[in-house]
């Protein structure tokens, strides 16, 4: 992807048509779309409601957070060890 592997990463497993249709895409860009089409779901098969899947869903409150606290902790601990460095040893 031209933008970057990000962008299909954030929309991979999900329903990516409204974000693909908000981004403004080229006439060439629609025209690869069509090629690169495997199916549709039926609507039977659709959901009511979509769940967020992929790396966006993970976060605080998901039922993981080990790594949530590292964010905060980190800094923190960065700031203090420059901190002391300034006040006792320059």
């Amino acid at each position: 992807h031209p933008g970057g592997e990000e962008v299909i990463l954030e929309q991979g497993g999900g329903y990516s048509t409204e974000a693909f249709e908000d981004v403004g895409h080229s006439t060439d860009a629609r025209e690869m779309m069509e090629k690169y089409l495997i199916g549709e779901v039926l609507e039977k098969e659709k959901k009511s409601s979509l769940t967020a899947v992929g790396p966006e869903s993970k976060g605080a409150g998901a039922g993981d957070n080990g790594g949530s606290w590292t964010g905060f902790i980190i800094p923190i601990g960065v700031l203090l060890a420059a901190y002391l460095i300034y006040k006792y040893v320059l």
